[in-house]
């Protein structure tokens, strides 16, 4: 299994739930001290030059698993994010993606493998703010989608993950960025989208999901106030 953005708070947590089922798992990030504290094999890559990326990632004859974690979030309005932004965005988000599948599809072939989107909260769209990364994972979504169907000759399956809030750093960066709260507490815990994950790989060869929103526990006072 390949895993990007592995360092971050959901990325992490897939590579210690995979390698604790046994996978052995690939992990790319920047991060390279962060990486080599992971159980799995550090790939130390910058997303930004996706056309570093054949020359850094592995020759593999099969890969059953390509996780995409990375991505970057930043919070500006359109009149205050310059090109260089929307240009990193997108590259990371989508363009990087897209590359790492390239190269790799032969080997996903080989083993009729899965591939896996780590996207946004449901619904995400016209977000003040925020349109480079809305963008972003609306073009996520339209690749994943694309790569689904050409793929489906090849046994190739393609899910993407749709999770809301989730106990992160980044989404405390965001929260403190738009004014919002932050509660951890409140939030679904990467172990637990991890687990989500784990599951949509290791289902029956008879069905896959294709789409997979995960939502946070609603928190709300129960009717009549009851404790």
């Amino acid at each position: 299994m390949l895993i990007t953005g592995a360092t971050g708070g959901i990325g992490a947590a897939i590579v210690r739930a995979a390698a604790a089922h046994g996978y052995r798992v690939f992990a790319t990030g920047r991060d390279v001290a962060a990486l080599h504290a992971l159980p799995a094999d550090p790939l130390p890559v910058d997303l930004r030059t996706p056309g570093d990326l054949a020359g850094a990632l592995p020759h593999l004859d099969r890969l059953d698993a390509l996780v995409h974690c990375a991505g970057i979030a930043d919070v500006a309005s359109v009149e205050e994010t310059p090109h260089e932004q929307w240009t990193d965005t997108l590259t990371v988000n989508v363009v990087a993606a897209a590359e790492i599948t390239r190269i790799l599809l032969p080997a996903l072939r080989e083993a009729a493998g899965h591939v896996v989107f780590v996207n946004a909260a449901p619904g995400l769209h016209a977000v003040p703010r925020w349109s480079a990364y809305a963008a972003s994972k609306t073009a996520l979504r339209e690749l994943a989608d694309s790569l689904r169907i050409e793929e489906t000759p090849h046994g190739v399956r393609v899910t993407t993950v749709y999770p809301g809030g989730t106990a992160t750093d980044l989404l405390a960066k965001v929260r403190a960025r738009f004014g919002q709260p932050y509660d951890p507490a409140k939030s679904i815990q990467p172990t637990t989208l991890a687990t989500v994950v784990l599951t949509i790989l290791e289902m029956r060869d008879d069905a896959y999901l294709s789409e997979v929103s995960v939502q946070p526990t609603p928190h709300g006072t129960p009717p009549g106030g009851a404790n």
